[in-house]
């Protein structure tokens, strides 16, 4: 199981037991984890929430995480929340049979994983490309986003 960090407090705009991945709406590879997530969690498992949104602003600060700096995707639920590839590795446990093999990569040590994580997230822009604003959920995937109760 990944390590999760906790609050004393559960996190706002979330109904107990709801998780949230809150991903980098510019980055074209984040928008192409949180389209995977939505083909994907056919279950539902899952909401979505990008880092810039108001939801997402809300979420980072309740972590304490940087709110003007988005290197890392973050998993939220309850009073815990995971970065880096323990964020990875609690999304994939959440989906369908097909993918929770991938916890398997928890056996490499979390400082390997991290760096491995952060060439990742510290090239992506250069590698993949960034959208100019962050993409509208379409129609069909709008519920899938969390909005402010």
């Amino acid at each position: 199981m990944s390590t999760s960090l906790r609050r004393p407090d559960p996190a706002p705009l979330l109904a107990p037991g709801e998780t949230v991945v809150l991903f980098d709406g510019v980055c074209k590879l984040c928008n192409g984890w949180a389209k995977f997530l939505i083909r994907h969690d056919r279950h539902r498992r899952i909401r979505l929430a990008t880092v810039q949104s108001p939801e997402g602003q809300a979420l980072l600060a309740w972590a304490g995480l940087p709110m003007d700096r988005f290197d890392t995707m973050a998993v939220i639920r309850d009073r815990h929340y995971w970065v880096r590839s323990d964020a990875f590795l609690e999304v994939v446990r959440q989906l369908p049979a097909a993918w929770p093999w991938l916890g398997l990569l928890r056996v490499f040590p979390r400082a390997v994983r991290d760096w491995c994580y952060d060439r990742v997230a510290f090239n992506r822009y250069r590698i993949f490309g960034r959208y100019d604003q962050c993409l509208l959920p379409t129609p069909d995937h709008e519920q899938r986003f969390l909005k402010a109760r």
